[in-house]
Formats: structure tokens, C-alpha cells, sequence
């Protein structure tokens, strides 16, 4: 069988066997539906919409599904929590992929139903988040329902167990709603970013715009635990493109970090800073190497940081240790 590349692997990270089965934040309708379709490998799959992102990430775990498209962070409300979570815990699972999708949101209602009508409005988090003003302009007195994704509301709505729902356009068409008004997101041109995640596998080859995403777990609260961890990316001329904090649950004030930054596994200086965290970390998770979907031009790696010096400077240290000189 030939694999289906992307990015230089396999979208299951597994080498020589194509996924057939991708799992999805769901129910049919949502955004990252939207987001799995752009990609051409999904045209002759098999799709799994799941109720949540725990259970779009488990399936992939379980070996129910080759690979999930799932949120990770959104332009306007930041990161999503339970993608964020999964990723850090839990079976390891690989980013292979990122997506990122214009998101625009419609109030749906059932045919026949109009503004003084509703009740009741139902949607995702991150949609109520984006949505805020212009429901509270134009219904103030409305009750918020919040739901595992912006589909699942419309499909509520289409139940008639709400009144309106905030979602893609796409889930009207689905569910065959009204749009009462469009284009309702309080900050235009919003961008939710999604990531492919699959097993883990052999990173793919360097594409020289690429992204590594890993998580860093201090080892103990100490001043300047943080700045221990960010100068080993400084100092090697790496970027950081995101880091947050996010408690790792077993006590109070226990955090890590979650991070992106330019550059890939293979590269050797990601390769040290990985190795740096290692020492100094109680542990490090690599989350996947993988080409950046934005347009953002990459920044030049300084010159004391190319491959070319690493080799440079491990083959200098080599002849030292061996008594051949300098």
C-alpha cells in the first residue's frame, strides 16, 4: 500500500500504512469537520465524528481511528484546555499536521423562529467567547448553553432543545436551520488553529519551515525554574512561537509549560535545547515536528547556531578526546 504523505510522513505516523479513519471533534457540522476536509487525504476516508475532544484523541489511542483533527488555540480566546490537557497526559500521540481555519459563526434557528422567539441559545466555549458583544446587543435576555462543540448545539437546536445556536455556517446546510444573521463574531478575521494527531512514529524530514511542540515539566517550584527552561532555547537561537502554564493536577502551584518553536527535531539545535530540558527537567513530552501553515516569514538562525557549527563543534571535541590534537 502506498502511504499518503504529509509533510514528509505518514498522516497515521505510521510508515507504509495510509489512515483511512480520522477522528474529528463532531457532530457533523463543526469547525474542525471544516478543517479534516482540507486535507486532500480525507476525500477517500472514512470519518469518525466523536462527542468530545477527549474522545476524538482516545479513539486515536485505542487504535479506532488513524489519526484526529482536533482545536488546539484560537486567535481571539487563546488555547483550548482539554486539547492542551490531553496532549500533555496520557499515551503519547504525535502533532503530524497544523490547520488553520478561517472561522465564521451564524445565529441558526429552526424555520419560523425570529429574534423575540429565543430563549434559549446554545454553542461551544470558545464561539459564546468570540460571539459576547453582539448576544449581548441583540439578546440580552437570552439563556447560554454551553456544548462540547458549535455542531452539537445546531443539532440541539434542530431537536428543538434550544432555540438558536451559534455556530459554522455549514451546520445550517447540516441541520437544515435558518441563519438569522451572519457574520455575528465580535473580532473579524478569527483563526482557529487545529492539529492531525496520530501514533507515535519517525519524524518526518525537515521541510526548513517547520514547528516543534513539546511540553516541559519543571522538576521542582524554584525562582527562575522558567528562565531555566527559556535559555536553552536563547541561547541557541531558537524562537519560541507560543508557551503556556498549565497545572499538571496532582497538587497546587505544580505547573508545565507547553510550548511551540521554530524549527524541527532533526535540526541540531533543537535537537541540544531538547537535550538541555532533558537534564533539567523532571520530564520533557515531544509533541511532533511538523511544517507551519502560516505565512509568516522564519526567522534566520544565527550563525553560531547552524547544523554546520554543532558538527563543527562535535567533531572538534571528538579529536580532543581522542589526543588528535585540535
Amino acid at each position: 500500500m502506498t502511504p499518503v504523505p504529509v509533510g514528509g510522513t505518514t498522516l497515521s505516523g505510521m510508515p507504509g500504512v495510509p489512515p483511512t479513519r480520522f477522528a474529528y471533534l463532531g457532530p457533523e457540522g463543526t469547525f474542525a469537520e471544516m478543517a479534516l476536509r482540507t486535507l486532500p487525504a480525507a476525500a477517500r476516508a472514512t470519518l469518525l465524528a466523536q462527542p468530545s475532544v477527549s474522545a476524538a484523541i482516545d479513539s486515536v489511542r485505542d487504535g479506532e481511528a488513524d489519526a484526529a483533527v482536533v482545536p488546539l488555540e484560537n486567535s481571539v480566546e487563546g488555547s483550548v484546555p482539554s486539547t492542551v490537557d490531553e496532549l500533555a497526559n496520557g499515551d503519547p500521540l504525535l502533532i503530524t499536521r497544523e490547520i488553520l481555519l478561517p472561522v465564521t459563526f451564524a445565529l441558526l434557528v429552526r424555520p419560523g423562529t425570529t429574534m423575540d422567539m429565543i430563549a434559549t441559545i446554545a454553542t461551544h466555549p470558545h464561539a459564546e467567547a468570540q460571539c459576547r458583544g453582539w448576544l449581548r446587543d441583540h439578546l440580552p435576555h437570552a439563556a447560554m448553553v454551553l456544548a462540547n462543540s458549535t455542531a452539537q448545539a445546531a443539532q440541539g437546536v434542530s431537536r428543538k432543545q434550544y432555540d438558536a445556536a451559534v455556530a459554522a455556517p455549514l451546520a445550517g446546510e447540516r441541520y437544515r436551520l435558518a441563519a438569522l444573521s451572519t457574520g455575528i463574531a465580535d473580532v473579524r478575521d478569527a483563526v482557529t488553529r487545529f492539529v492531525l494527531l496520530s501514533r507515535p512514529g519517525p519524524p518526518p524530514e525537515p521541510t526548513g519551515r517547520d514547528k516543534t511542540s513539546l511540553v516541559a515539566f519543571i522538576a521542582e517550584d524554584h525562582t527562575g525554574a522558567l528562565l531555566e527552561v527559556l535559555t536553552e532555547f536563547a541561547v541557541r537561537g531558537i524562537s519560541l512561537t507560543r508557551i503556556e502554564s498549565r497545572p499538571t493536577k496532582d497538587r497546587m502551584g505544580r505547573y508545565c509549560f507547553t510550548l511551540d518553536c521554530e524549527g524541527h527535531l532533526l535540526d541540531a539545535r533543537v535537537g541540544q535545547a531538547l537535550m538541555a530540558l532533558r537534564r533539567i527537567c523532571a520530564d520533557v513530552r515531544y509533541l511532533g515536528s511538523y511544517p507551519r501553515a502560516d505565512a509568516v516569514p522564519m526567522k534566520a538562525v544565527p550563525p553560531n547556531a547552524t547544523d554546520a557549527v554543532f558538527a563543527d563543534a562535535t567533531a572538534w571535541l571528538s579529536r580532543l578526546r581522542e589526543g588528535r590534537g585540535q
